[in-house]
């Protein structure tokens, strides 16, 4: 089981109250939890990275607590080591390619100089095929290939988890599908656990070795 996660939370917006009450382990390496929008699915993902912080419970990675209300533990989310691709790639619109990959790095912050090169960016950018486009900025390059580039930054950084959100949903079909047995190949490759957010059949079909699904901030399958 490398994911524990016991979270409660209680949150009012536009005058309604919505509470996100999780239990969830996942004892396979490719998890999917699916759902209807609006069913607290991003929130869940939001709480294992560090980016919510629980009222009540824990998070456990690969058996070590990075959240834990009892007793106060709560690991930032740099220190987390997990790989996080948001639905709109979150890309720094003003960085490369190769600038944006180096950012995912431990000191990425400082904003790698134009031509400054790691061997770990450049691993990925190929295993990616955007070493081509590495050069150019997120606006200069297709939708996939965006896509490609938010994995690479996650992936560059070893991660002991990959956790994304809705990957695939701005592609079209026959470029989700390329990208998903991409994606496929990289995680057989390294062995990376992932949690996947999506209401696709065929993500599901796909990465779906463990599925959970959620309604109403809850889980209520798998």
């Amino acid at each position: 089981m490398w994911l524990d996660l016991r979270v409660q939370r209680r949150l009012q917006a536009a005058g309604q109250a919505f509470v996100l009450d999780v239990a969830l382990q996942c004892t396979q390496r490719q998890v999917v939890l699916a759902g209807p929008s609006g069913a607290g699915k991003s929130l869940t993902l939001k709480a294992v990275a560090g980016l919510l912080r629980p009222g009540q419970g824990h998070v456990r990675l690969q058996s070590q607590a990075v959240f834990d209300a009892a007793t106060g533990v709560d690991v930032p989310p740099q220190h987390r080591r997990l790989g996080y691709v948001f639905q709109d790639y979150a890309l720094f619109p003003h960085l490369s390619v190769r600038q944006n990959v180096a950012f995912g790095l431990e000191k990425g912050w400082l904003n790698p100089r134009v031509g400054q090169r790691f061997d770990a960016v450049e691993q990925w950018l190929q295993a990616f095929r955007i070493d081509t486009v590495g050069d150019l900025l997120p606006s200069q390059i297709s939708g996939g290939q965006r896509q490609r580039t938010a994995l690479a930054r996650a992936l560059v950084t070893q991660p002991q988890a990959l956790l994304l959100d809705e990957p695939f949903s701005a592609l079209d079909h026959d470029l989700r599908q390329h990208l998903r047995q991409e994606l496929e190949a990289v995680l057989d490759k390294t062995g990376i656990p992932l949690l996947l957010i999506s209401h696709d059949p065929q993500d599901v079909a796909m990465f779906g070795q463990q599925v959970a699904r959620m309604v109403d901030g809850r889980i209520v399958g798998g």
